[in-house]
């Protein structure tokens, strides 16, 4: 029995709520086909999708390009400013 595809669970329940099922540039994959990649967590230049595959963030956009996902100095700063109020 083939194993149960998250991306395609999770694309067609964001469909019904967001506008194409996705937000931003992800709205490419209805012209060049396929199922978007849903994040389910990012360290440095990897994320990994719903199916636990392991993927290099070559867009890394809205920070990450930076630094990576989940840098220790920015989360440090974050939690400090969280604590803050």
């Amino acid at each position: 029995m083939a194993k149960l595809d998250q991306n395609e669970v999770l694309f067609e329940r964001a469909q019904k709520t967001i506008p194409g099922g996705v937000n931003s540039p992800v709205r490419a994959f209805r012209q060049v086909g396929g199922t978007p990649r849903f994040v389910a967590k990012a360290k440095g230049p990897y994320f990994w999708d719903a199916n636990g595959q392991k993927y290099i963030d070559y867009i890394g956009s809205w920070g990450p390009m930076i630094l990576g996902h989940g840098h220790p100095a920015v989360l440090e700063a974050v939690q400090k400013a969280a604590l803050d109020g």
